[in-house]
């Protein structure tokens, strides 16, 4: 049948399973737009902003494992996009972000709102697309779906120029797509399998890639049998329980002082689903220098990368992990482990009286409804939610890991809420938030279950940390005395405003925001003195970690 190529492109996301499209109008995509009125069968949800839009796109894919789909205009409506698509490109998040741009004989004229948007995102996308021919749309659209949501999952963009839109074409409609994995290599899985069956203290680390693999049982499953403690990355946390008595933490720069020592410790690191990133090996050379290092990682890419790698494993992670389980000698008492257990307690006994901030989050984890999903924006709150707040289920925890966006919370809570119909506890700190507080009136507008934690301190607190530390108290720029009162603030985008100035307040006021099933913005008083530890400076070793504060004068 003939249908002009807005029209295409409607029935090519049905085929694909899309209820839900994020994104704002204008010139280059009113066909589009048009397309998806009449229709009716797509909800859309405007933001704000469309950088907005891309980080809602992107919450959405991470909660649901689907792909997000975002949609902007050309020129600055395209450029908007950027920092959301380079997150989930970073953190690798399936994402579709369809641009429309100038028509075909308007094209390299410099015409109004025309940008090469596809040259632009080349260096951040799995795929582009620039489609000049409506015949070739549903193709397009049909493989960028299977290209963001399989392998090494990320942003795929599609840019359609504007007499695309209204040509017509033959449309047929297809099934969509599916791929199998490819099987991993036996030999490689038996390799792993010998070298950790041979190894005394066995240290299993968790990635994002566990998640994206939906390999979480497959996980808990090894560390059991293997009866090896295990420990996080920030991406990976909620691959395997919180609760779990051989979890033992998050690792790397702000990890527990326990899985540090541990990394030390361990004679073999079996790392399912990680890049071993800065913020984890730190000291690339020394992080696993002397160790069994067995990686298992769907993209060869990062195989040996950042750390050399003993036995690499290349293969999806669940299916590696459910050829591999069998291969196994099941493992009971491990001195090890007993050694993991007992250190954690240690640390928990030994930690002194959470400060305000602190206790906002361990409170929020009693408080909070138990399939609540927890967004973070990018600094110290990000840390204290890491360390404070247990994540005990996977897809239930967002972040910003890899680029560390400032601001992705907001958009990103919607996409988790829209999502989900869960409440979205949405930890962020003045700074982030008032990068993209707009959106706020998006959530109010939805009429979202989003209770936002604003860890208010009058300051870039992560950065003033750093100054703190390494520049001699010399804060420039980084004590924000702004005079917004967010109450009000959050009364006047119609959202109910509530304040948390000392311990006494936080039981009641977190029950009043969890109670409350539209948006919440909490002002949580706290001081720009409240710092992140533990913490390895930049560059050393495990054994380097401060879990006290050391001035520097």
């Amino acid at each position: 049948m003939k249908r002009i190529g807005a029209e295409i492109l409607v029935e090519c996301l049905k085929e694909q399973g899309v209820t839900t499209v994020f994104g704002y109008p204008g010139g280059t995509v009113l066909d589009i737009y048009d397309a998806l009125y009449r229709d009716g069968t797509i909800e859309h949800v405007i933001t704000s902003h469309e950088q907005g839009a891309a980080h809602a796109a992107d919450g959405w894919a991470r909660v649901t494992g689907k792909t997000g789909v975002v949609v902007a205009t050309s020129g600055p409506g395209a450029t908007n996009l950027v920092t959301g698509i380079a997150t989930a490109y970073m953190d690798s998040a399936p994402l579709v972000a369809i641009t429309g741009n100038v028509g075909l004989s308007l094209l390299g004229r410099d015409s109004f709102q025309e940008i090469d948007i596809f040259g632009i995102t080349l260096p951040i996308t799995k795929h582009n697309y620039i489609v000049k021919d409506v015949k070739d749309l549903a193709g397009i659209v049909r493989e960028a779906f299977l290209i963001a949501n399989t392998g090494r999952k990320g942003p795929v963009l599609i840019d359609i120029l504007k007499n695309v839109q209204s040509d017509t074409a033959d449309y047929v409609p297809q099934t969509p797509a599916t791929h199998s994995a490819k099987p991993v290599p036996a030999r490689d899985l038996e390799r792993a399998a010998q070298a950790i069956g041979a190894a005394e203290r066995p240290l299993i680390l968790t990635g994002g890639g566990a998640i994206a693999a939906e390999a979480a049982e497959q996980v808990r499953a090894l560390a059991e049998r293997l009866d090896a403690p295990v420990v996080s990355t920030l991406m990976g946390l909620g691959a395997f329980p919180a609760s779990h008595p051989l979890f033992m933490g998050m690792i790397g720069m702000h990890g527990t002082s326990t899985a540090a020592k541990l990394c030390l410790e361990s004679d073999c690191i079996l790392a399912i689903g990680t890049r071993f990133s800065d913020r984890v090996a730190l000291n690339r050379d020394k992080f696993a220098a002397g160790k069994t290092v067995v990686q298992i990682d769907i993209d060869n890419a990062e195989l040996n990368k950042n750390v050399p790698v003993t036995h690499p494993v290349l293969g999806d992670v669940k299916e590696a992990l459910l050829t591999l389980l069998p291969m196994l000698e099941a493992k009971k008492d491990r001195p090890f482990a007993e050694r993991a257990k007992a250190l954690r307690a240690a640390e928990r006994a030994a930690q002194k009286a959470p400060e305000l901030g602190h206790a906002i989050l361990i409170e929020a984890a009693k408080c909070a409804p138990k399939d609540a999903i927890v967004v973070t924006d990018v600094g110290q709150h990000q840390m204290w939610t890491a360390q404070y707040y247990p994540i005990e289920r996977p897809r239930t925890f967002c972040t910003s890991g890899g680029l560390g966006t400032m601001g992705y919370g907001m958009g990103a809570a919607i996409g988790a809420a829209k999502a989900t119909g869960k409440h979205v506890i949405l930890v962020t700190g003045d700074g982030c938030f008032n990068m993209n507080l707009n959106e706020l009136s998006t959530a109010v507008t939805q009429g979202l279950p989003i209770t936002v934690l604003l860890m208010n301190n009058h300051a870039l607190g992560m950065v003033r940390q750093w100054q703190k530390l390494f520049y001699g108290r010399r804060f420039s720029q980084t004590d924000v005395r702004k005079k917004t009162d967010y109450v009000k603030f959050a009364e006047s985008f119609g959202a109910k405003g509530l304040r948390i100035a000392n311990k006494d307040d936080i039981v009641p006021v977190l029950r009043e925001a969890f109670a409350t099933p539209s948006p919440v913005v909490v002002d949580c008083m706290i001081g720009n003195d409240e710092n992140v530890l533990p913490m390895i400076k930049p560059g050393q070793t495990y054994d380097t970690i401060m879990t006290e504060w050391e001035e520097k004068q």
